[in-house]
């Protein structure tokens, strides 16, 4: 937090909550609570996202109260540009922002040509004055308002997530070898010889983790994982580096991907492909009886892996089934029997420490060959999934820890414990579910997950829990990680798609060549933090943009589905309406006034809307539900009850109602959290590693 002790201001970020007034999170906020109100008309000209200059009131705020401010000054705006639709008025067209953050139409000028109803980007010229409108001109189309394809484009275009690689990167790409250069093999591990195995999705084409698996002298199990040695083949500082950073992850959404690397290199020689040589990053553990590694090596490797697996043929195997497949991998099917077996035990261990075993559900969106939704599939995770998630976690651990022990610069993945703010809401929302909590600690969340487990609230407990957590992030200190009850966590496992694993491989590599010292040690120990910080922010923002796309799809999905009736369960409770889950994954909004005639009272504490007979709507109540629209612009979807007649003034409500909840939680003085907003599925990614 900075503040000016002559003036008393404090600068921060401005966050409009689309009613006129907002909240502003000082820089250096630990956390939410330390947020100030902001009334109406006290904003000055602020946009949402915009780093302020605020003056406190001087009166202190009540107990569980946040203290209001005024913006005094705009240090730098948040928006340079604004996505919309184009509106015509007269002779003038102008944009109308996405959502209710951004209220004001911008007017557009310049000689680009744009049609009332397309979807745009502007580049603002101007934020607008008391004689002025806002001002942007064109800076990129996207097509008809209203479509699917536009608003994922613009989406993207918001989060600063480029399809295409600059032409320089391309070329680069395109010019890396085949096969791996025999220099390259001096002073490697050589592991050729042994029996290593990539398991992944039948459609993955990147491969960047194998695994092994033998017994020692002792008979005690030697685990192996053999990470693809990115960095080999992107130096730091390189064009295809600096790409790499800037875009910070892969981005996934439908059956799509946007990945971090260039295709050439990252399905290419960056590939664990089987039968052919690869340079990799190996960690081999030796464990005990009780799944604690008790010797480790690090080394730079080369393997020759002996089979590309897929989680499919794997469970089948594990499964006992299909002779025919057992036959065909008879050489591999022990050493996966016995990878099973201890995958068991590190799970085990894992929970005996207080490590949240989470709900993993996981919903696909099938697409036909021209894009279009056509089904929504749910899958659990198998046993070779389970195996894989397994290993991995415990190789993060492992290198986490040998990199702090031996103080040695590098990105960790952390994760914190939920904040005092956090822990009252999930007791609030818990409550109506009937599981009582006093303290969220690892072992407290445990036991209200494994009381859910089989009942029919257990898929909204374990998303109540999961939105309680405090969200992970890179940084450059390791303060261990909550939801694993892990002291010691990085991420090392996905350098082909995550830019963190990336310069944890670096620095190992510096470790076990001897680059510490030195101006290469330096430049290291340099771009650490900034790769931390970097990481993180293009990590939310794929959450973000893969979040909002797949409401899109969903809405188009449900365009053929409109006037069905679904199973329904309440998954949020607001004073606007309800928020339903529908048994095909699919979540849409239930308007009051959708809700049988009377009145309503909503209750903050127990999360309840209850109606004139008394009923009470909570988490987890089961209804039918009728899809009465879906709009893929905007990825709104609205729900009606079977036979219950829709009264007049129904609110803007889907996307626009949620977005403006998100910001009143918690937020406005006297008020507890109301809706955390239910979309913490996990997003089945290979590679998920928390």
């Amino acid at each position: 937090m900075k503040t000016n002790q002559q003036i008393h201001t404090i600068t921060g970020v401005y966050q409009a909550a689309g009613r006129g007034f907002g909240f502003v999170t000082p820089e250096g906020a630990a956390d939410r609570e330390q947020d100030f109100f902001i009334p109406p008309r006290m904003e000055n000209g602020a946009w949402n996202g915009d780093t302020v200059s605020i003056k406190p009131d001087s009166v202190q705020a009540a107990p569980g109260e946040k203290r209001t401010a005024k913006v005094v000054a705009i240090l730098r705006r948040g928006n340079p540009t604004v996505t919309g639709a184009v509106r015509k008025q007269g002779r003038e067209n102008w944009l109308i922002p996405d959502g209710d953050k951004l209220r004001a139409p911008v007017q557009i000028v310049g000689k680009a040509k744009v049609r009332a109803g397309d979807k745009i980007a502007v580049k603002m010229s101007g934020y607008g004055t008391a004689k002025q409108p806002p001002m942007g001109t064109v800076a990129q189309t996207f097509g008809r308002d209203g479509t699917r394809e536009a608003a994922v484009e613009s989406i993207l275009f918001d989060q600063h997530i480029q399809r295409e690689f600059p032409p320089e990167v391309l070329a680069l790409a395109e010019r890396a070898p085949q096969t791996v250069d025999p220099a390259a093999l001096t002073g490697r591990l050589d592991l050729r010889e042994k029996c290593i195995i990539t398991i992944d999705g039948a459609s993955a084409k990147d491969l960047d983790d194998a695994v092994s698996l033998e017994r020692d002298a002792h008979g005690r199990p030697v685990l192996g994982v053999h990470i693809a040695d990115v960095s080999h083949y992107v130096p730091m500082g390189s064009p295809m580096d600096v790409e790499a950073w800037e875009r910070g992850t892969s981005v996934y959404f439908a059956d799509q991907v946007i990945p971090m690397l260039p295709k050439a290199l990252s399905n290419g020689i960056c590939s664990l492909n089987p039968r052919v040589d690869r340079l990799t990053l190996s960690c081999i553990m030796t464990l005990d009886g009780n799944g604690t590694v008790v010797e480790h090596t690090i080394a730079r490797s080369v393997i020759r892996t002996t089979e590309r697996m897929t989680y499919e043929d794997c469970n089948v195997l594990l499964a006992g089934g299909d002779p025919a497949l057992a036959e065909r991998y008879q050489d591999i099917l022990p050493m996966l029997r016995d990878m099973a077996a201890l995958a068991g035990v590190l799970e085990r261990r894992r929970k005996l420490r207080g490590s949240l075993d989470l709900e993993s559900r996981e919903n696909y969106i099938i697409c036909d060959e021209e894009g279009r939704p056509t089904a929504i599939q749910s899958r659990t995770p198998g046993v070779s999934e389970g195996l894989i998630e397994s290993f991995m976690l415990a190789a993060n651990e492992c290198v986490a820890e040998h990199l702090s022990h031996l103080q040695i610069p590098a990105v960790y993945r952390v994760h914190e414990k939920p904040s005092q703010e956090k822990a009252e809401a999930l007791k609030a929302m818990l409550a109506p579910l009937g599981y009582a909590i006093q303290e969220p600690d690892n072992f407290s969340l445990q036991k209200v997950l494994e009381q859910a487990k089989g009942r029919p609230e257990a898929f909204l407990v374990n998303t109540i829990v999961l939105r309680s957590l405090m969200k992970a992030r890179y940084d450059p200190q390791n303060l261990g990680h909550f939801g694993l009850a892990a002291p010691y966590y990085c991420h090392f496992t996905s350098p082909i798609r995550r830019y963190p694993d990336l310069m944890v491989h670096r620095s190992l590599t510096a470790l076990l060549e001897g680059g510490l010292e030195g101006r290469s040690g330096q430049k290291l120990a340099s771009a650490v933090p900034k790769a931390a910080r970097q990481a993180s922010e293009r990590e939310l923002a794929a959450q973000t943009a893969e979040r909002e796309i797949e409401k899109r799809y969903l809405a188009e999905y449900m365009q053929d589905h409109i006037g069905e009736a679904f199973s329904a369960a309440v998954s949020g409770v607001t004073r606007f309406g309800l928020f339903l889950l529908l048994e095909n994954g699919v979540e849409g909004f239930l308007p009051i006034e959708a809700l049988p005639a009377g009145r309503y009272d909503f209750d903050e504490d127990h999360m309840t809307l209850t109606g004139p007979d008394k009923a009470a709507y909570a988490l987890g109540t089961p209804l039918r539900a009728i899809c009465a629209s879906a709009d893929p612009g905007s990825g709104q979807i609205d729900l009606r009850l079977p036979g219950v007649p829709v009264r007049e003034g129904i609110p803007r409500a889907g996307e626009i109602v949620r977005e403006r909840l998100e910001r009143q939680v918690g937020r406005k003085p006297g008020r507890k959290p109301s809706h955390p907003s239910f979309k913490g599925r996990n997003k089945g990614k290979r590679g998920r590693h928390r």
